[in-house]
């Protein structure tokens, strides 16, 4: 009997798969496995049909003539090469955008052979990526890129804007804001929130935009009933998209703004004894519909209002798509000079708006190219804190009795007393019956008061709470009125 018939088939795979894989694992404690020289990682207990690691092997031990295994050896073996793999560095996993060694970011682009795309502070190549400084994880969403178009000079970025209908030059600077944003990997961006009456195609300026960043299998999808459904969705892709909503509520509203910022789900592990399985999340959101009703004012701030007009001219679905598909290459090398030249530019942080890195963004888009994004983006939020306005009688009532205030003079009372002042002004002398969802205790009050303080404060009145020996109070303070921010104009 030979010696490499006496070896366990165990080891004979441990050892094959130690000399052709990199083992390691991420913060979460999921061990992933890199072929040598390859930047897509693969973890080794997945079972997904994107290719799992074990079947990865399997292809590598047969065609290289190994031999074929028998499940058991193959679980031993990776059991085995698990556990070694928890003693090994740790290291991210990422999908589509990671950031790089240098000050680079990298984008993948869903090649098999792992071409991805380094930005980086004077331009951006194609390379493949060293596994240690990248690691790719993929999913069924995970759609290719073609390979960006080089020395464009912006003319593709003149072909996407011809191929969707914004309504104003405004809104495609934003639009333009948000891609860039999204090729970043660490900046939070606001949900792109397309609207516009029937037919002027919300969805399909919805579809070029993600398909943009996740390729020409990118899509819009319906919102998930649960909450569970939407991060898992989150979790497997980097762009989400969201179609035809029509009503915002609450736990969805909440939901949003965590996949906009960022949050962390936490759920029990499968056959496991009181483990847990942590998935932390910020994903790029897109949104599409005519009218989702009230707005919550927390989510407003997480918004970016895109308005679409009719178009005059009608197209065929596979017109439009065909021509889309053949400009993409173009639209993405475009895309990249101009966030190359974006990145490239210095411009002052503003620190008065919510989503502080877009709006430096914003900034840094004008100064290198003259638009007036950050003026854009500042009258769009005007007018989401108009919407949350109209849609909230409480809001309303704040504002009317600030009206009666003195500039900058304090003024205190308990949550009930405002309860019962507030109460008092909406009813009016003709007593008219409170409107359902009006506050019924000072502590409700108070929870909706620091719901709607961005809102208000944005319209110069000022909510804040403290506590003397007597308790705790909220004060109001209206400022003086302010002119409004100097617009720049478009070019």
């Amino acid at each position: 009997m030979s010696e490499d018939e006496k070896t366990p088939a165990r080891e004979v795979i441990t050892d094959y798969a130690q000399a052709h894989f990199r083992y390691f694992r991420t913060t979460e404690g999921t061990v992933y496995a890199q072929k040598n020289g390859h930047p897509v990682a693969r973890p080794i207990r997945s079972q997904g049909t994107t290719g799992s690691h074990r079947q990865e092997l399997m292809v590598g031990l047969f065609n290289d003539g190994v031999g074929v295994f028998n499940g058991t050896s193959l679980k031993e073996a990776l059991d085995l090469i698990e556990a070694l793999a928890l003693s090994q560095d740790v290291q991210p996993t990422h999908i589509r955008v990671a950031p790089g060694f240098d000050g680079a970011t990298w984008l993948d682009l869903g090649r098999d052979d792992g071409q991805s795309v380094r930005i980086h502070p004077t331009g951006w190549d194609i390379l493949t990526p060293d596994p240690r400084e990248v690691c790719w994880r993929r999913t069924q969403l995970t759609g290719e890129l073609p390979l960006p178009a080089t020395d464009t000079d912006g003319k593709g970025i003149d072909l996407l804007l011809r191929l969707t209908n914004f309504a104003t030059a405004e809104t495609e600077c934003l639009a333009l804001a948000w891609l860039i944003g999204c090729l970043g990997p660490s900046v939070p961006v606001p949900a792109p929130f397309l609207t516009g009456p029937q037919g002027a195609g919300k969805s399909t300026a919805g579809r070029m935009l993600v398909r943009i960043i996740e390729g020409m299998t990118g899509d819009l999808r319906r919102a998930p009933k649960d909450e569970e459904n939407l991060i898992t969705a989150v979790a497997a892709g980097w762009v989400t998209a969201l179609d035809n909503l029509s009503h915002l509520a609450p736990d969805l509203s909440d939901l949003m703004c965590c996949i906009v910022t960022g949050a962390e789900s936490i759920k029990r592990a499968l056959f496991s004894d009181g483990d847990v399985v942590r998935s932390r999340y910020r994903r790029p959101l897109l949104l599409t519909g005519i009218d989702v009703g009230v707005i919550r004012p927390d989510l407003a701030e997480r918004l970016l209002p895109l308005r679409l007009e009719r178009p005059s001219v009608r197209r065929t679905e596979a017109e439009l798509w065909t021509e889309f598909e053949a400009a993409l290459p173009l639209i993405l090398g475009s895309l990249l000079d101009l966030t190359v030249k974006v990145r490239a530019t210095e411009a002052d942080i503003p620190t008065d708006l919510r989503m502080a890195d877009f709006a430096h963004l914003c900034a840094q888009i004008d100064a290198a190219t003259g638009f007036g994004t950050l003026p854009a983006y500042r009258s769009s939020l005007d007018d989401l804190n108009d919407d949350v306005i109209e849609g909230d009688l409480l809001a309303q009532t704040v504002l009317k009795h600030a009206t009666t205030l003195d500039p900058d003079t304090e003024t205190r009372m308990t949550s009930s007393e405002w309860l019962h002042s507030l109460t008092g002004l909406y009813s009016g002398d003709e007593l008219r019956p409170l409107p359902k969802g009006w506050p019924t205790t000072g502590k409700v009050l108070s929870d909706r008061l620091k719901r709607l303080q961005p809102t208000l404060a944005a319209r110069g009145v000022l909510i804040d709470w403290g506590r003397t020996k007597e308790g705790r109070y909220i004060e109001m303070t209206r400022r003086p009125a302010q002119p409004p921010h100097e617009q720049q104009p478009m070019p």
